[in-house]
């Protein structure tokens, strides 16, 4: 019996101190929020030690529901999401963040498995197991990589303005945030209620299982490449979707494939030339498409960008339905790139990861637009690759 009481008393400073744990989480969030208004919830995780969705957490049962969990689960919130109408679809990574304003599309029929061509075949289909009903080439166009959304919360919290936001918040494994939602007008809060009732967790304080991030593979030496195959492959693409299945082909990552692109197939440029791409496209009004992601997310726009500026270490284009916010002092490496005929510029990390990519935008079956060749052709060449090859400004 005493060993009983012992063992429940025990049991219970446990469950005591992690109650208590969490409280002094909020408590310090609440702190770091007076203090510095103007951090993101990202940014106040990594300077509390815990990741977005645990910070997130806290807030459970005070307008923050967690939602249910499971492989198809998002993607039937995300169909479901469809019906709010207006949204502002926000995706980001560590050094950039894109924000798009607007009604998602619904999809047409899709194209039927024609059975003559393998390879585009097995790409529709990973295509449409990555959709959600919509979201394709509209004002909010995302790709889906559903498999690394792992947990989802429905928040309703006064904003600066005192004005309720609600928004869908969804997270990886590691608890980084893959893509957020947000509610845009009246007539949408009773469906989003409506979907907070619906998919709402049985087990609100249940702990979130957040996992360690995976090892990443280290990169490849480029002696171990087989460079010569590599660069004939390049030249044989014929269309730009290709590019990631020759990566996994010869074992290269992304920017390590930049380095041993063919002659004049990348060019190396200044990290910050993302400045000059933004402000010469704003200024000549030449349409861009813009692709940033993680690894749960891409989210892309595609149009005319308008207000360009620096404010508080990030270089941001500010439009009305359109935002895009660059943390460009951590860019390491650019690249003007030419692949199937088409002209497209990246721009990588510290660790050599894809912050942002730009493209021009062109109708189908017709030639890049010459002005978008000519702004790519004018970026200035890195530090050091005078003597590199440089791309024609070309059709």
């Amino acid at each position: 019996m005493k060993k009983t009481y012992v063992l429940a008393l025990a049991l219970g400073s446990v469950l005591l101190c992690g109650a208590v744990s969490a409280s002094e989480l909020a408590v310090r969030w609440e702190r770091l929020r007076a203090e510095q208004p103007r951090l993101t919830a990202r940014d106040a995780a990594s300077n509390l030690g815990v990741s977005e969705a645990e910070l997130l957490a806290t807030g459970i049962g005070q307008g923050v529901t967690r939602l249910r969990e499971g492989e198809l689960v998002p993607r039937e919130i995300m169909r479901r999401a469809l019906d709010l109408g207006p949204v502002m679809a926000l995706t980001r990574n560590d050094y950039g963040v894109i924000e798009r304003t607007g009604v998602a599309t619904r999809l047409k029929a899709q194209e039927q498995v024609t059975g003559l061509d393998a390879d585009k075949d097995q790409e529709r289909e990973a295509r449409l197991r990555n959709i959600a009903g919509g979201y394709l080439g509209g004002p909010i166009d995302l790709r889906f990589t559903f498999r690394n959304w792992k947990h989802a919360f429905a928040v309703a919290q006064p904003g600066k303005d005192g004005v309720i936001s609600r928004s869908l918040q969804f997270f990886d494994g590691q608890g980084n945030a893959v893509h957020k939602l947000y509610v845009k007008s009246e007539a949408g809060t009773a469906m989003f209620d409506q979907m907070v009732a619906e998919f709402r967790h049985p087990q609100q304080q249940a702990p979130l299982q957040i996992t360690a991030a995976p090892v990443r593979a280290p990169e490849r030496p480029d002696s171990a490449i087989d460079v010569q195959e590599y660069r004939l492959a390049w030249q044989d693409m014929n269309d730009v979707h290709q590019f990631n299945r020759l990566l996994g082909e010869f074992g290269v990552s992304r920017e390590q494939a930049m380095r041993l692109a063919p002659a004049g197939a990348a060019r190396a440029i200044a990290p910050q030339a993302v400045r000059q791409l933004l402000e010469q496209a704003a200024q000549q009004q030449v349409e861009i498409m813009a692709f940033l992601g993680n690894e749960g997310t891409i989210q892309i726009y595609s149009g005319k960008i308008g207000k360009v500026q620096e404010a508080g270490g990030w270089f941001n284009v500010l439009d009305p339905q359109f935002n895009l916010h660059l943390r460009d002092n951590a860019f390491r490496s650019a690249y003007v790139i030419r692949r199937a005929g088409v002209t497209s510029v990246d721009f990588y990390d510290q660790r050599g990861d894809l912050v942002v990519s730009f493209f021009g935008v062109r109708a189908p079956g017709k030639p890049q637009p010459q002005s978008w060749l000519d702004l790519t052709a004018a970026l200035p060449q890195a530090p050091g690759t005078a003597g590199q090859a440089s791309l024609q400004a070309s059709r």
